[in-house]
């Protein structure tokens, strides 16, 4: 009974669990086709791909499964600027030390620091997957239309109460209520990062009783303990992110995934200094060497272009001490290996534990 509920009813799927979208080359074509012919959803992260990349990553994907899948886009905020480079000088000179110690010059700034979002979004909509989410705000009333004519149906992402009731009034389907627990970006867009902190055991019967759509609990869910009491507090679905990511499967590095596993995910925290973004990743040198520097840190995306050139010389060299490792708290839970065995195990477990409730 609890495998039949708003979210799979709309989806037309068999089981309340979504596949987290990793941004920035992460995501894997493998974990988004197991976790669909699973009876979940699958969503594959497009946020750093260009318009012909998400058509061709769309066929490839509905050439190997004809169930439900969706992609991921980041709505344009603020603090993204694509010509202009913002902060650039400064955070440069804050990281000189860093590109001195891989014998890197300081790049020049490029023409853009990121794809144009309405051509992702033109791109979207002809590929025309079964669903689009998103994360930092909504689409244009007119994007979100175009998505309804088309049959997509839409899920957006809050980090507060605030967040999901202006996405209920933009109109979107279905919402992501994402705990401060979750790894990766923070996907907060009414206010800073900073001041949406937000548990996920609070923030999801708190969202319940104020928004009517159906929601995804997202945050340390990592086995059945942690659907079962997200279906229990108001959810109908869950998005497991660092459980998946964990998995052979996905297109990570082996010490990224040994670090998942081992005693090095037992510990996150709360940073800005990759991508200029607050998010959960696992400490390391660059992330130390970075702390108190956030007045030189640049917006989203220049920052993130920059520490880009960093992390692919040091990766190429072996040195994994300033890759950004995205987290979330529930890293110390991963037991699988493959995804399949892990989203059995999720559907196993959660059968037990409200069977046992029910008793």
């Amino acid at each position: 009974m609890w495998r039949n509920t708003k979210v799979t009813q709309l989806l037309g799927i068999a089981a309340p669990i979504v596949l987290g979208p990793f941004g920035a080359n992460m995501s894997s074509e493998d974990l988004v086709v197991i976790v669909s012919e699973a009876g979940g959803l699958g969503i594959f992260g497009a946020n750093a791909l260009t318009p012909a990349q998400i058509i061709q990553v769309t066929a490839k994907l509905r050439s190997r499964t004809a169930k439900p899948f969706g992609l991921n886009l980041w709505i344009p905020a603020v603090d993204q600027p694509l010509s202009e480079p913002i902060a650039f000088e400064r955070a440069a000179a804050r990281l000189r030390p860093f590109f001195d110690e891989f014998g890197l010059a300081i790049p020049a700034p490029p023409p853009r620091f990121s794809e144009v979002y309405d051509e992702q979004i033109k791109a979207l909509l002809e590929a025309r997957p079964a669903v689009f989410s998103f994360v930092f705000g909504a689409p244009s009333s007119a994007v979100l239309a175009e998505c309804r004519k088309r049959g997509i149906v839409t899920i957006g992402t809050a980090t507060s109460v605030p967040e999901a009731e202006y996405l209920d009034a933009a109109g979107v389907d279905m919402i992501v209520v994402t705990g401060f627990e979750a790894g990766g970006h923070r996907a907060s867009f009414l206010k800073p990062s900073e001041d949406s902190l937000h548990g996920l055991l609070t923030l999801v019967p708190r969202t319940a009783d104020r928004v009517g759509k159906p929601l995804i609990a997202a945050g340390g869910i990592a086995d059945g303990r942690g659907l079962a009491a997200a279906l229990t507090l108001g959810a109908s679905a869950v998005q497991v992110g660092t459980a998946f990511l964990a998995c052979v499967e996905s297109t990570i590095d082996p010490a990224y995934r040994a670090a998942l596993r081992g005693p090095q995910g037992e510990v996150t925290c709360l940073t800005r200094a990759f991508s200029g973004r607050l998010a959960r990743a696992i400490p390391n040198r660059f992330i130390l060497g970075m702390a108190g520097a956030a007045g030189d840190i640049a917006p989203y995306p220049v920052q993130s272009w920059l520490t880009s050139k960093l992390r692919n010389a040091a990766r190429d060299r072996g040195c994994f001490d300033m890759q950004n490792w995205w987290a979330g708290q529930g890293a110390p839970l991963v037991k699988h290996d493959r995804a399949a065995d892990l989203f059995l195990a999720l559907v196993n477990e959660t059968d037990a534990l409200l069977a046992r409730t029910n008793q």
